[in-house]
């Protein structure tokens, strides 16, 4: 046999899942069958590689550093084997589209544009989820996600950048008259978010602003400073994505406009455009809506 150490292959969809959830019962439930089924496949593959792969405790199942090791090249191949039969088949998946975005994009610019994305691209539906940082296509189960590029992408990954991000602050319109420079910005409250610690920060270096506020409040999420700057409690900084309705709208003003801070949103998808028609359609309906955030030279 060309493969002479291969384990039996059957052992190993569920000892991967084992892994990933580590437990056997939540395994079984992926896979719709018996803990017991699981239990005895698991043990097949250990005796078929004559070593422990699991630190079995009381309420616990630990993985050990050979199991994750194994886990992750039979995850990779399964990977493989599920893209060159998608491929094969030519046939567009069915059920809707797990789309994760960080939550004030998700907020204010993704869902008030759902009904255009209904419209245009009818045959793709999509499911929405809140979450932000590193992506785990399996671990969360979804299929798309949007995300800055402040962190290492998936290798695996197929990327698609969308937009470069530009902040500014943004404020009421009544209180815009009182920001004439530092010396304005020394007369008002800053807002800040939990989120990004650092933005106000990156935008004096930037811009090379040095004046201190008149006082600070920190926020949890950007859509709650953003808020809070409309409701004239300060002034925010802001992405300008997320700020650019309200802009439109004049219930914000960006008294400086906006600069680049050097990063740049992408949707990152578990299959590439070409291997599943939805993620094509939507991706170019993304990368269209997007492209206005790129054309705005100045805030709305």
């Amino acid at each position: 046999m060309r493969w002479s150490a291969l384990p039996p292959v059957n052992t190993l969809l569920p000892f991967e899942a084992t892994v990933r959830h580590a437990s056997m019962t939540a395994a079984a439930q992926e896979l719709h069958v018996t803990h017991g089924a699981v239990s005895r496949q698991v043990q097949n593959l250990e005796r078929s590689l004559g070593i422990s792969l699991f630190e079995r405790q009381t309420r616990a199942l630990r993985p050990t550093p050979q199991a994750r090791q194994l886990a992750a090249v039979v995850r990779d191949a399964l990977d493989q084997i599920d893209a060159a039969a998608r491929q094969i088949a030519q046939r567009t998946p069915a059920g809707p589209l797990t789309l994760s975005c960080e939550p004030t994009l998700l907020m204010r610019w993704l869902i008030p544009r759902l009904p255009d994305l209904a419209v245009n691209v009818p045959d793709v539906a999509i499911h929405l989820s809140a979450g932000g940082g590193p992506v785990f296509f399996e671990r969360d189960n979804i299929d798309l996600a949007i995300r800055r590029d402040d962190f290492p992408f998936p290798e695996e990954a197929s990327r698609t950048r969308l937009f470069a991000e530009r902040i500014g602050p943004v404020c009421r319109p009544d209180l815009a008259t009182r920001l004439t420079g530092a010396a304005g910005v020394s007369q008002v409250a800053l807002l800040h978010t939990d989120t990004r610690p650092k933005a106000w920060d990156d935008w004096r270096r930037i811009t090379g602003m040095k004046a201190e506020p008149a006082s600070q409040q920190t926020l949890e999420h950007f859509y709650l400073t953003l808020q809070a700057a409309a409701a004239g409690v300060g002034v925010a900084i802001a992405p300008y994505a997320v700020a650019r309705d309200d802009l439109e709208r004049g219930q914000l003003v960006a008294p400086f406009g906006f600069v680049p801070d050097g990063t740049s949103y992408h949707l990152l998808s578990r299959q590439s455009p070409e291997q599943d028609g939805r993620v094509r359609q939507l991706t170019a309906w993304l990368r269209d809506k997007t492209s206005q955030l790129e054309n705005d030279s100045e805030p709305v």
